[in-house]
């Protein structure tokens, strides 16, 4: 099997200085902790929306359930549709509540929900539920370019480590959401160059169903069995919705409008491009029907079908879904450890400059255990099995207190201490008994941790001080948001991320020629040299657009005048 060449490395190092140049740039533009963790509230809803499906689309897509697609074939699809609801379900009752609750952190509303020891219990355990869950992301990508190059897996690890830290760390929130955008316009058009090469190999969908006929049927295999799609799909709506990037996206939205379209946007980016990411897998099972190592099966098709220097934009593409996804988890993840740990226990009275400096640290240190972790994932069966069980045991109890806290009134404080550690005592029991199917064991305890949870509100507090607390809490949530207008340096922030953008694309534009152009004669290079032409256009608009509105607004600014 093939391995990257000279030009593949030429790509994927611009790739990384161009990642890193932009949070480098947007780092002069935060000025405080409310830049950082939020993006000043002016996230637009297009932005938002791709960012939240970039960071649900990590590179755990493109081992995972590549593995699934080839072993079982259309299933994968099937099983990954079934992140396109909890986008559906904020619209209706999440996004505006979010918004409205007016935090800068996804778990600080739970000490006026609840109260301060609660606050903090779910702020610990959820962290470290947090580094859990990135440490496979990162064995994920770790796999996916030790296979492609060669590199040994801790390098591979370290390095991808190393970029998406410190790039989170200057940049914040806002290198977070620019480099999402930009990941994704660089992840569709490789995925897109790749798509129609696969399809020729395999013969197209004719030759497929006679090859593969089991594998074209949208419930293959054990995953297609009624009983898992269901587990699975409603514990993929329990686990998003309470997901803290996803919680982020909505209370960081420009106005309670706009998160509705963000998560309807999301919900349209899920439904269409698993079918797109998903396709070239199902494929290799035709291409190459012995891979020894079904999560290998991208990788293998990438290295059999594309030339030299489009193999290393695919690699990039890769990169950039892990990074999108690890970097929106650094920086909440820090907004945990500094709004709620640092600054609400041990410095209340924190500077705004000290704040800034901490939340920059906090993300160092995720950045540095995540990396760390990541080397030892494989101990745990690979990196579907070590996500669904990490999900059995931990996310359901600590979710479940998080999102129906937000829609319900009754249940108390106790009902969501008791939710967290029996539900994830009995997790911890059902996932280790072998003679108890993961379906099985995951649906019974999220219906103990609703239940348990639930039945808390039978049994109202005496609290005076409390509940005048949570009813002031609530009534907020009626209180629709009021944004306020943008001022000048809003504005001129706004050219800038245009201006950003335009550059970022331009340089995408640019990588797609150069790469492609040696395999013009080929039917990858053309479509590379048609993504990249694309892109360029699209980054001459996007400067165009900046330029032209920063001239309306230097024309529209009040002149100074001399009196005599």
């Amino acid at each position: 099997m093939n391995q990257l060449k000279t030009l593949d490395y030429t790509a994927i190092v611009l790739y990384m200085l161009m990642m890193s140049g932009i949070g480098i740039f947007l780092g002069r533009f935060v000025k405080n902790i409310n830049d950082y963790f939020k993006g000043g509230s002016g996230v637009s809803w297009i932005a938002g929306g791709i960012s939240n499906f970039m960071t649900k689309f990590s590179t755990f897509i493109f081992v995972a359930y590549a593995g699934i697609a080839y072993s079982d074939g259309l299933v994968a699809i099937t099983v990954l549709w079934s992140t396109i609801f909890p986008s559906l379900i904020a619209v209706f009752f999440f996004a505006k509540r979010w918004k409205r609750a007016g935090i800068l952190s996804p778990v600080e509303f739970l000490e006026t929900r609840y109260n301060a020891p609660i606050r903090q219990i779910f702020s610990w355990s959820g962290v470290a539920f947090k580094l859990l869950d990135d440490m496979i992301k990162l064995y994920s990508i770790g796999l996916f370019v030790t296979a492609a190059s060669g590199i040994p897996f801790e390098t591979a690890v370290i390095v991808c480590g190393i970029v998406v830290t410190l790039y989170t760390v200057v940049g914040g929130f806002w290198a977070v959401i620019v480099t999402d955008v930009v990941q994704f316009v660089i992840l569709f058009f490789a995925t897109l160059i790749l798509v129609p090469l696969a399809y020729n190999a395999a013969g197209g969908f004719a030759h497929m169903q006679v090859v593969i006929p089991q594998n074209m049927t949208w419930f293959n295999g054990k995953k297609g069995m009624p009983l898992f799609l269901i587990a699975y799909y409603v514990l993929i709506i329990i686990r998003y919705s309470g997901n803290w990037t996803f919680i982020q996206r909505f209370y960081s939205a420009k106005n309670e409008t706009d998160g509705q379209k963000l998560a309807l946007l999301s919900a349209v980016l899920f439904f269409i491009f698993p079918v797109i990411f998903l396709f070239p897998p199902l494929a290799a099972k035709v291409i190459l029907p012995k891979l020894e190592n079904p999560e290998m099966a991208y990788v293998s098709l990438c290295l059999k079908l594309l030339p030299e220097g489009i193999m290393g934009l695919m690699i990039a593409a890769m990169f950039a879904a892990t990074m999108s996804v690890l970097s929106a988890e650094y920086n909440v993840t820090a907004s945990v450890l500094t709004r709620d740990i640092y600054q609400r226990v041990f410095r209340p009275n924190a500077s705004g400059k000290e704040s800034l400096l901490v939340g920059r640290l906090m993300t160092l240190l995720v950045g540095f255990l995540v990396t760390v972790g990541a080397l030892f994932v494989g101990g745990f069966g690979g990196a579907f099995e070590a996500n669904k069980l990490l999900a059995g045991v931990f996310a359901v109890p600590m979710i479940v207190p998080v999102i129906f806290g937000i829609l319900m009134r009754k249940p108390q404080p106790w009902g969501a201490l008791a939710t967290l550690f029996l539900g994830t005592i009995l997790g911890f029991v059902l996932n280790m008994n072998k003679a108890i199917s993961w379906e099985a064991a995951t649906l019974i305890e999220i219906a103990f941790c609703t239940v348990i949870f639930m039945a808390s509100g039978f049994f109202p507090s005496r609290n005076v001080a409390y509940n005048q607390k949570v009813n002031a809490f609530f009534h907020k949530l009626t209180v629709p948001f009021m944004p306020e207008a943008d001022s000048a340096d809003q504005n001129v922030f706004k050219d800038a991320i245009k201006l950003m953008y335009g550059i970022a694309f331009g340089v995408t534009g640019l990588m797609f020629v150069i790469m492609g152009f040696p395999s013009r004669g080929l039917l990858s290079g053309q479509l590379a040299l048609v993504a990249g032409v694309l892109c360029l256009v699209l980054a001459a608009f996007l400067w165009y657009q900046a330029r032209t509105v920063a001239a309306m607004i230097k024309e529209d600014a009040p002149t100074e005048t001399t009196v005599h």
